[in-house]
């Protein structure tokens, strides 16, 4: 497939358009506690995995000392109920005493003294989804109150707030953090929440005003979860690839992998999908037990490098038969108009053994004269195989798993010989 005319353009116009703060040329990365470690305040009986400074430091080290901070996983998020039941005095928002004996300030120079960079909550309506004070009516003495604690990333939820009037409200933070003195990541959950009302999201209105987005359900810890979310987005992608690009993000929601509810393989296809939607890669995980096999899924530097492709585009789904899907997404090198591609082939079958899927380059939208350098992303060891238009990609996709492969505009001459070839990516 040719390069749109107006690429260059349009890269331009969604960065400039984005919150006024320059963040998040490629979606965010890190790890946020809410799927793992959900509002467990108990910290007496469990001070391992309650939300509290000593979690948030935990992962923090495992971050920059397991490997993950090299590869762009940079952010450390609080979730819900960190902070008090009620604010202070002055109308600030407060940590919890016990639970955060130092305070939000110090955590954050704890993490930053790793190289890492610090996320927080709060919700745009009167409470938080799980009854901890909400910033409506404080939107500018929060904002302050976080660039004064040097948060990196605010991540705005949507409880105990109209859907029908988040146009509005989501805005008042936007404004507020523009205010601040400090760049800070917006992450919102405004569509979801219109979403769930029945409303279509004002995608162009939330990109100029948020970071990320989250659009669809939380994710839970499982692989009908993931699926459902998967679903919705090759549902809308047409809308969902339209409000994308540098500076702003659509979010399907973390990363689950190495905790319970996937198996290796399922765990592939999340990291594999998630690249191809160009999303937000927040793991929430434990990563102080995180096993091998899981670590090299979420550390794998090709899939990374295609979810950070810097032309910022999301990629769709083209063929869908009998639980059978292929996923496209384009990404650089470009050449002569043309796009290189990642490419996911995506077995959703749940029984049986892996499933050949056999199509020529050209089948799936690739076209570049010269061909492409074809490699597995999973199996990155393996030398690139070169294919033109008109030769066979052949792949065996396990059930519940995927494929990936990288199709990079080759620098290599057509063949000048009359027959076509047939590359086997065998699992």
């Amino acid at each position: 497939m040719k390069l749109a005319p107006c690429f260059v353009v349009l890269a331009f116009l969604a960065t400039a358009y984005s919150l006024n703060n320059g963040l998040a040329g490629t979606p965010p990365m890190g790890w946020l506690s809410w799927e793992r470690f959900l509002c467990n305040v108990d910290c007496d009986h469990d001070p391992q995995n309650c939300i509290s400074e000593r979690l948030y430091k935990d992962m923090a080290d495992r971050l920059a000392h397991d490997g993950f901070k090299e590869l762009g996983y940079e952010y450390v998020n609080i979730d819900d109920c960190w902070s008090d039941k009620s604010r202070d005095p002055n109308g600030q928002l407060v940590a919890d005493p016990k639970r955060f004996p130092s305070g939000i300030k110090a955590l954050a120079d704890y993490v930053h003294s790793k190289g890492l960079k610090l996320g927080i909550y709060q919700d745009c309506g009167s409470k938080t989804c799980a009854g901890y004070p909400g910033s409506a009516d404080h939107f500018e003495i929060d904002a302050q109150t976080f660039a004064d604690w040097n948060v990196d990333m605010l991540k705005l939820d949507g409880c105990y707030a109209d859907p029908k009037d988040m146009d509005n409200i989501y805005p008042q933070m936007t404004k507020a953090l523009n205010s601040s003195g400090r760049s800070i990541v917006f992450s919102c959950s405004w569509p979801d929440y219109q979403r769930a009302e029945g409303m279509k999201p004002n995608y162009k209105l939330i990109g100029e005003n948020c970071n990320l987005w989250r659009n669809f359900d939380d994710i839970a810890d499982s692989w009908k979860s993931v699926l459902s979310i998967i679903d919705y987005y090759a549902a809308n992608q047409d809308d969902l690839i339209a409000a994308a690009g540098p500076g702003k993000w659509n979010d399907p929601d973390m990363l689950i992998i190495g905790n319970f509810g996937l198996s290796f393989h399922q765990a592939k296809a999340q990291m594999a999908l998630w690249a191809i939607f160009a999303a937000p890669l927040l793991m929430s995980n434990d990563l102080r037990a995180l096993e091998p096999k899981f670590k090299i899924i979420l550390t794998n530097k090709h899939i990374i490098g295609v979810n950070q492709d810097p032309l910022g585009l999301m990629g769709r789904r083209i063929y869908n038969q009998q639980n059978i899907e292929i996923w496209t997404r384009p990404v650089t090198p470009t050449k002569d108009s043309y796009y290189s591609y990642a490419v996911v082939f995506f077995n959703r079958r749940d029984m049986g053994s892996a499933v050949e899927v056999n199509t020529t380059m050209s089948g799936i939208g690739l076209n570049y004269s010269e061909g492409y350098d074809v490699q597995d992303l999973f199996r990155w060891w393996r030398s690139p195989v070169h294919l033109n238009p008109e030769d066979t990609l052949s792949v065996k996709v396990n059930p519940s798993s995927v494929v990936m492969v990288k199709a990079k505009i080759s620098k290599k001459k057509t063949r000048n010989i009359p027959y076509t070839r047939t590359a086997i990516f065998n699992y």
